[in-house]
C-alpha cells in the first residue's frame, strides 16, 4: 500500500483538526495563526449593529487588521501582568499598591493607608489586610508621618523598589521604544485615535452599565 498523501484527510484514529480560523481578509498574523476573534465579519456578519456603511472591503479588512493588533497588545499586557506577579510572588491589588507607593518615593510624595485605599478603591479594613500581607512579606515598612501625627507613612522597601524596577519596571518602559519610532505626527495620529476609542467605548452614560 502506498504512503498516504499529504493531500488525503487525517484518519478517524487521532484528534480531529482545529477548524481554520478565517480573518477579515484572511491573512495569517505575525504569530502565523489565522484569527477572527476582533475582525467585523466573525463578529457581526449581518452588520446587524455595526455601522459599515460607506466603508469599502479594503477598509474593512485594515479596519479588523487594526482590531487585532489591539488585542494582540491586549493580550500581551495581560501575559505580562501574569509574568509580573508570578515573579514578584504578589496579587493584583498588592501589584498596584507597590507601583503606586514606587510613584509616590520617584515623586518625594507621603503615601499614606488613606491615600493608598484611595487609589486602590478599598475599604479601610481591606487596606489594613494589605498592607500587614505586604509588610510581613518584606515588601513595605510603616512609619511616623513627617507632619501628621494622626497618620502613618507607608514605604516600599529598597529591596523590592529595585527588584520591581530592574524586571518588570524595564519591560514595561519598552513601550516606549515603539512610540519613540513614530513620527510626531504619527504620533499625533496615534493619540487622537485612542482617545477616540476610549470615548466610543466608554461604559458611562449607558443604563445597562449602571450600578444596580
Amino acid at each position: 500500500m502506498s504512503p498516504r498523501s499529504s493531500e488525503e484527510p487525517p484518519s478517524g484514529d487521532g484528534p480531529p483538526p482545529e477548524p481554520a480560523q478565517l480573518s477579515e481578509s484572511g491573512q495569517r498574523s505575525e504569530s502565523g495563526q489565522l484569527s477572527t476573534l476582533y475582525s467585523i465579519r466573525a463578529n457581526d456578519p449581518d452588520r446587524s449593529w455595526t455601522d459599515t456603511q460607506g466603508m469599502s472591503q479594503q477598509d474593512l479588512d485594515q479596519i479588523s487588521e487594526l482590531m487585532n493588533a489591539l488585542g494582540d497588545l491586549r493580550r500581551t499586557e495581560r501575559d505580562l501582568s501574569e509574568a509580573s506577579r508570578r515573579f514578584m510572588k504578589l496579587n493584583e491589588t498588592d501589584m498596584r499598591a507597590i507601583h503606586y507607593l514606587t510613584l509616590c518615593a520617584n515623586q518625594n510624595v507621603v503615601a499614606t493607608p488613606g491615600s493608598i485605599a484611595r487609589h486602590l478603591g478599598i475599604s479601610t479594613a481591606s487596606t489594613t489586610k494589605l498592607l500587614n500581607r505586604l509588610q510581613a512579606g518584606g515588601h513595605t515598612t510603616r512609619s511616623e508621618h513627617p507632619s501628621d501625627r494622626r497618620a502613618l507613612a507607608i514605604s516600599v522597601t529598597q529591596k523590592t523598589h529595585q527588584a520591581a524596577i530592574e524586571t518588570v519596571g524595564r519591560q514595561q518602559a519598552k513601550r516606549i521604544h515603539a512610540a519613540a519610532r513614530l513620527s510626531p505626527q504619527e504620533r499625533e495620529i496615534v493619540i487622537r485615535f485612542v482617545r477616540d476609542m476610549t470615548a466610543e467605548i466608554s461604559p458611562e452614560g449607558e443604563p445597562w452599565a449602571s450600578d444596580r
